[in-house]
């Protein structure tokens, strides 16, 4: 499969496990790609995918070699930027903009199985799921607006990732990214000299707008953190599974066993979209309270847990109420807003003890 990027000039190759942009002039590029990565200039950038079978162990050990190998079927031997992906390649987004005599196409293929938020503490033994963007642009910018394209393409991944709410891996916050990502920027020298690609630039917004586009196509194509996924998904990307807050809320007796609870409350969250809705909502407050934004109109931020909970204890008064002790209460670990509307949901009354 080709298609063509900038007429006969530049083009994009599918072929077998590699998505190439292919140029007849070299292009200037800047990336962190793990081969040939720096400042380069190419006529090739290779997108290569890692087949389920060569296995994890055997591209750690030597990632070179893969590279190199998945290069001969487009008859390159080293001249050229190479990118790494456990993501499909045939599921690649491509997004074009143009403006002011500006082109500008972004290539991307994304998995997100290994999602992360930069900063956090990350123990990985694998690399599957992987974010690669090449953002082509049909202009001559200079060396550190290149730099500046590639921040603003880093800043616009992670507002696509913010987007569809994809959540670490490894903690459920908000990710920025995946543990392997890549981004090459590829410039064809010719047209419009350009110094300026931040994100208010006319240059930085067209990079913005087609990066966004195109890993959220991606993202969707690859099948992962579909945008329209069930509550329940999205509160196990928080890492509170139904399964975890069953064990928690099995505490209580009067409830019954956790695979009890665990049906129950898969039940509720699929049937009842007032009680998903709230329990999303308490999830996200507690996300706030962990960061201190929890704004002073809501006073404590359990307060607003116990809010969500009345309304829909309310709505079960005519249930018969199951008793906890304060014990049995206070031992279950789940972020306290999210708990005060699990419990009220349940129909939970603290049992008077004497």
């Amino acid at each position: 499969m080709k298609i063509d990027l900038l007429g006969n000039r530049v083009g994009l190759v599918l072929k077998e496990n590699v998505l190439a942009v292919l140029a007849e002039v070299e292009l200037s590029t800047v990336s962190g790609a793990i081969y040939n990565g720096g400042f380069r200039k190419t006529k090739a950038i290779l997108n290569m995918e890692v087949p389920e079978e060569y296995g994890d162990r055997r591209l750690h050990d030597d990632p070179i070699a893969f590279v190199k190998h998945s290069a001969e079927k487009l008859e390159l031997s080293h001249d050229f930027i190479g990118l790494i992906t456990a993501a499909k390649i045939r599921n690649f987004s491509l997004a074009s903009e143009e403006k002011e005599g500006i082109v500008v196409k972004v290539v991307a293929t994304a998995g997100c199985s290994h999602a992360e938020a930069a900063g956090e503490e990350i123990d990985a033994q694998q690399i599957d799921g992987t974010i690669n963007v090449i953002v082509l642009i049909d202009a001559n910018p200079s060396e550190s607006c290149m730099v500046a394209a590639l921040a603003t393409t880093v800043e616009a991944k992670a507002s696509a990732m913010r987007e569809l709410d994809i959540r670490s891996r490894y903690t459920g916050e908000l990710a920025t990214g995946t543990i392997t990502d890549s981004i090459v920027v590829a410039a064809t020298n010719t047209g419009r000299r350009m110094s300026l690609a931040g994100p208010a630039s006319l240059l930085g917004q067209l990079v913005a707008h087609c990066t966004k586009k195109a890993i959220k196509e991606a993202i969707t194509k690859q099948g992962e953190s579909l945008p329209h996924r069930s509550i329940e998904n999205r509160l196990a990307e928080r890492h509170l599974s139904v399964g975890i807050l069953a064990a928690e809320l099995s505490k209580i007796r009067a409830l019954g066993g956790k695979e009890t609870v665990a049906l129950q409350l898969s039940g509720l969250l699929r049937d009842d979209p007032l009680f998903a809705a709230f329990a999303i909502a308490a999830a996200k407050m507690d996300e706030d309270a962990v960061k201190g934004l929890v704004p002073p109109e809501l006073g404590k931020s359990e307060e607003f847990g116990i809010a969500l909970g009345s309304v829909l204890l309310n709505k079960t008064r005519s249930q018969i109420m199951k008793t906890a002790t304060r014990a049995e209460l206070a031992s279950i670990r789940i972020p306290s807003n999210l708990k005060q509307v699990l419990i009220a949901k349940l129909g939970i009354s603290l049992f008077a003890e004497n």
